[in-house]
């Protein structure tokens, strides 16, 4: 699909004109782009990493979106993701317990499924350009988005899909950029022994890590800590010693585990802030809108079903069916939090459960007695299978 582009005059100079153009090439930005497109929408999308790129991310995904994702034209097990069935959590003192998920859910690397969401993108008539917006300007009704490389657009609809921190969350002066983001995130993918159908949550002080299988049978180990708990060390393989693998199922896990990887990446000044899900007019989606601890591991769900939410609201106003944008942004941050809001309290109040190690031994002591009471927690952080 050939995409036609007109320029437009406009009193700061010429502009590309877009339906939508959406600022974040995640996997909140490749889906709107993708539902956008699949209905004959102009979509611009800008990123500024080339595809594809591994980033620090559990890469556990609820099953809840396969039927959004099929909507999309992508069945991942296509293209290598793992069925998981199966949780098991620990704590500080090396006490475990499992269960069954409520819904399962699949693994597969980040550098996989946003280069097979890239592709269908541009597949379905979407632009993506490798670039970075330095300056996002609401005039007249109208988005004007200027970039690093002096390229200028507009369109009607804005989405920011720009992940967990960003420039444009600074010169927005967005509420939660104002305090602190206290959390590191480090992640490897590693070739050793682990149940393919098994997700794993173990913890250490001041931190805990996910274990889980994705494709090519590659094992992804992913921890956030505080950032207080980690500046005490001189790098991270200090931190690991002296921290982590005072957990024995992860010492066990990394010491037996060859890399993939010549070094981990990381990530810092990670918040889980609460922010708003429409800034400055902007539709936020994914990270972008709000972020649930990875404790709970649900936060490539929530960021793909928030892609759904807006895609169906922007063809619903370009349809006339929403009449003003006043209403459309109004109706996005209902249904926002109609679906993520409740998830997002309920992951704040089982993180900071589960930094107290007193309070998380008692916990799982009644967790073990009473089994059936771990997938009613894990559903108060996960939906259910989305209907298109």
């Amino acid at each position: 699909m050939k995409e036609t582009i007109h320029t437009v005059n406009h009193t700061k100079g010429n502009f590309v004109a877009f339906d939508v153009i959406i600022i974040g090439g995640g996997l909140a930005g490749l889906c709107n782009a993708i539902h956008l497109s699949k209905f004959g929408k102009k979509v611009l999308l800008i990123e500024k990493n080339e595809y594809p790129k591994h980033k620090v991310c559990g890469e556990y995904i609820s099953n809840e979106v396969l039927p959004y994702l099929a909507f999309l034209e992508i069945n991942p097990f296509d293209f290598g993701a793992v069925k998981i069935d199966n949780f098991q959590l620990s704590t500080t003192k090396n006490k475990i317990i499992s269960a069954k998920l409520p819904l399962g859910g699949f693994g597969i690397s980040r550098y996989q499924l946003d280069f097979i969401l890239s592709e269908k993108a541009k597949e379905k008539g979407a632009i993506i350009l490798q670039d970075a917006v330095v300056n996002v300007d609401f005039h007249n009704d109208v988005f004007l988005v200027e970039t690093k490389e002096n390229k200028s657009f507009q369109s009607k609809i804005c989405i920011g899909a720009f992940g967990k921190r960003s420039v444009l969350d600074v010169k927005m002066e967005r509420d939660f950029i104002q305090k602190k983001s206290p959390y590191l995130g480090v992640k490897i993918h590693v070739k050793g022994d682990f149940p393919t159908d098994l997700v794993a949550l173990h913890n250490f002080k001041g931190g805990y890590c996910g274990v889980s299988k994705v494709e090519n049978n590659a094992i992804n180990l992913c921890y956030i800590t505080s950032f207080s708990s980690f500046k005490k060390y001189k790098n991270i393989d200090d931190f690991q010693e002296n921290v982590v693998f005072k957990n024995t199922f992860l010492k066990e896990m990394f010491q037996n585990s060859k890399p993939i990887w010549k070094q981990p990446l990381s990530i810092s000044q990670i918040s889980f802030e609460t922010k708003k899900p429409v800034e400055n007019h902007i539709l936020m989606c994914g990270d972008a809108a709000g972020m649930i601890h990875p404790l709970c591991g649900n936060g490539m769900s929530m960021a793909i079903q928030s892609a759904q939410i807006a895609s169906k609201l922007i063809l619903n106003y370009y349809k006339g069916k929403i009449t003003t944008r006043n209403h459309l942004e109004k109706q996005y941050i209902r249904l926002w939090n109609k679906e993520f809001k409740w998830r997002l309290k309920a992951g704040h109040f089982i993180a900071m459960l589960f930094r107290k190690d007193r309070i998380a031994a008692v916990l799982l002591q009644v967790l073990k007695k009473l089994p059936f009471l771990l997938p009613i927690i894990i559903k108060q952080t996960h939906g259910k299978k989305i209907t298109i």
